[in-house]
């Protein structure tokens, strides 16, 4: 006689287990002192990555269209929300890993390729050679900007960012197409110019020339009542011409860095520190500073870590 086999009590295996734990994210971090993993990644300070990261893609595909100055607006929110991530991941405890390595890869093409593919579109490619080698120059010079940075992180002096940030190089760009695209610009030289001012902009990210980082503006301080008069009527001439005003401040900022370098050299302005640490108490100092103030944009300008954004942030 057959017995029957008991039933079979256990749920049932969900199919899609096995691929969850394949894919799951999983970090190593210090909790009281001990190492311990955690799964997962945090939904809030990565959305505002995820949506630099399509404001970047979609200027992309808005120069291919022939759309400049939709392009060029786009890479302008992409900074906006790229100083976002970082400011909220620290206001909220939810930074990472994970974030900060999504916020430098969200960086590359919002500030790196979407810019330089803009400015090839809209006129570089009417150059020949010069044209796409001098976006070329563009991207790499911004791929070495964030490779530089993330390995310099809490071996740099804060006040100063080592190079022009990625978001303030990807400002330049989107301010010149954005300010001259509606122009019929047919002058060869014009094209030649533009060519080389993309070129410059990429060299200038790599440079050793030191900008400002406006960290040490303390914020939660009293100002006086003027101080705010005038950030009113800075919006207020933003407001009027956007592209022009947005050039004129980002093109100033870009100029910054060679012309305090040069009034340095010639004894017209007092030297700073290398902004590098290089004795073991300069390590542990800027350690200390960069536990202090949470600092992870191209200004620059992270989820998980800031760039002015080098953004605002740091990284760029």
């Amino acid at each position: 006689m057959t017995q029957t086999p008991p039933p079979n009590n256990r749920p049932p295996r969900d199919p899609f287990s096995e691929f969850k734990d394949d894919t799951e994210v999983v970090e190593d971090i210090m909790q009281n002192g001990k190492r311990v993993r955690r799964r997962g990644i945090y939904l809030l300070p990565n959305l505002f990555t995820t949506a630099a990261l399509f404001s970047g893609f979609f200027s992309v595909v808005a120069a291919l269209n022939g759309n400049f100055g939709s392009a060029a607006i786009a890479i302008f929110v992409s900074m906006v929300l790229d100083g976002f991530d970082g400011r909220v991941a620290r206001m909220t405890n939810t930074q990472s890993a994970f974030g900060e390595e999504y916020d430098s890869l969200a960086d590359m093409l919002s500030f790196g390729v979407a810019p330089a593919i803009v400015a090839f579109a809209w006129i570089l490619q009417d150059v020949g050679n010069l044209g796409w080698i001098a976006a070329f120059v563009y991207v790499a010079g911004a791929a070495l900007r964030l490779a530089r940075f993330n390995v310099q992180i809490g071996s740099t002096d804060k006040k100063w960012f080592i190079g022009l940030p990625s978001p303030s190089a990807a400002a330049v760009v989107a301010g010149f197409v954005w300010t001259f695209h509606s122009f019929e610009a047919t002058a060869f030289g014009f094209k030649v110019l533009m060519a080389i001012i993309v070129a410059a902009v990429g060299i200038l990210m790599v440079s050793n020339i030191r900008y400002y980082s406006f960290k040490e503006v303390d914020f939660k301080s009293p100002v006086p009542f003027v101080a705010l008069l005038a950030i009113v009527l800075a919006f207020v001439l933003i407001s009027l011409e956007p592209a022009i005003m947005l050039l004129l401040l980002f093109g100033s900022y870009a100029a910054s860095g060679p012309i305090l370098a040069i009034m340095r050299r010639t004894g017209h302005a007092r030297p700073i520190h290398s902004g590098i640490a290089t004795t073991e108490e300069e390590m542990e100092a800027a350690n200390a500073e960069t536990s202090e103030t949470s600092v992870s944009a191209d200004g620059a300008g992270v989820a998980g870590a800031p760039e002015i954004s080098e953004k605002g942030d740091e990284r760029k």
